[in-house]
């Protein structure tokens, strides 16, 4: 299918949403109105381009003819500029279609739920999930995003060997969704008296945050354990048992809240990471199966790819899926990301686009 059969094809379906804005049935149904809203605010802006283009390509044509039929050498000339003008707004609109019709992440609108877990390098390591866990959520802060803590499990020096949160805000996952894999950390740990630089690592899981009605979990396939919060050490912070733990028998997964001093808000909290644990599993498999095709140049949230170095004594961050190094290390994890991120965005867009154009 040629670029404007696609057009044409959006074209259709941008009318069809309009129509079904009028059908009763879609205006008391909140879930369908909220999905055709968002199918309509991504296909508007492309319509409204093509509309755009095939006006252009009409001007364009009735342009040059009248040059062609121009006989004074003077207004063939200022025919010969018009024609100019029009072919570079018709080349320009053209790229922007291609951009825009470049296959989108479904998840880019999304919340996120974001996992930190410590890795190698024991109390060093938590110290590195915390500093990671400040970073992002200064980067929430910058643009304008609400971060809301699920779970921490903290160590008794300021470390976290598990946080798991939530970002609430506009292209939060769309941003954020290259961070997942592992982060490597390369400094002299304050307790190190030899001045040896040790190399500790933490995880970084990002997932999409999933609507109730997307992923139905039938309550006879959940096991929910409920006992007492436990602090650093694991002495008891609670004296009721609200803490929760919730294992999903088909598929093994288990989610353990404690944050909150009520049980049901710490029950809601699991479930909310549960769904976006079994909706992240279920688009993996899909896009596992599409990888054999085409497997995206990043993006792919591989847990066990080492995806950046801070290095501490060089005073640098390496991202090396896309080379790039940064000699600002304090500003990186004060949450200065945006060079890291628009440089991956736009590697996956080129890679999206070389995809796009192999097309038939």
């Amino acid at each position: 299918m040629n670029l404007d059969a696609r057009l044409d094809e959006l074209e259709r379906r941008l009318d069809e949403i309009e129509a079904e804005w009028s059908r009763p049935e879609v205006a008391s149904d909140p879930d369908r109105s909220r999905h055709l809203g968002r199918e309509q605010a991504r296909i508007a802006p492309v319509v409204e381009n093509w509309r755009l283009l095939r006006e252009t390509r009409a001007q364009l044509e009735a342009s040059r003819r009248d040059r062609d039929a121009e006989t004074e050498a003077e207004f063939r000339e200022l025919g010969r500029e018009v024609v100019d003008e029009l072919e570079a707004k018709e080349a320009e609109l053209i790229e922007a279609l291609r951009l825009q019709l470049v296959p989108q992440d479904p998840n880019d609108e999304r919340n996120v739920i974001m996992e930190i877990r410590a890795g190698t390098g024991g109390d060093e390591a938590a110290l590195f999930a915390q500093e990671l866990f400040r970073m992002y959520s200064r980067y929430a802060e910058r643009h304008d995003w609400k971060t809301d803590v699920l779970t921490a499990n903290e160590t008794g020096i300021g470390g976290l060997r598990e946080v798991i949160f939530e970002v609430h805000g506009d292209g939060a996952y769309s941003r954020l969704k290259f961070e997942g894999g592992v982060h490597r950390v390369q400094r002299v740990p304050e307790t190190e008296s030899s001045g040896r630089i040790h190399t500790s690592t933490a995880t970084v899981a990002v997932l999409p945050e999933a609507d109730e009605v997307e992923v139905a979990i039938d309550e006879k396939d959940l096991k929910i354990d409920v006992y007492r919060s436990q602090g650093p050490g694991g002495q008891s912070v609670n004296t009721t048992d609200s803490a929760v733990r919730i294992t999903h028998l088909p598929s093994g997964l288990v989610v353990a809240i404690q944050d909150e001093k009520s049980q049901h808000k710490n029950r809601a909290k699991a479930m909310t990471v549960l769904r976006a644990r079994l909706l992240e599993s279920e688009q993996r498999k899909a896009h596992d199966l599409e990888a054999a095709a085409r497997r995206s140049m990043v993006g792919s949230g591989e847990r066990s790819e080492k995806i950046r170095t801070y290095n501490y004594p060089q005073d640098r961050v390496t991202d090396h899926r896309v080379g790039i190094d940064l000699h600002n290390l304090p500003q990186v994890l004060d949450g200065d990301l945006d060079k890291l991120v628009d440089a991956l965005v736009s590697t996956d867009q080129a890679e999206r686009l070389a995809g796009f154009d192999d097309q038939p």
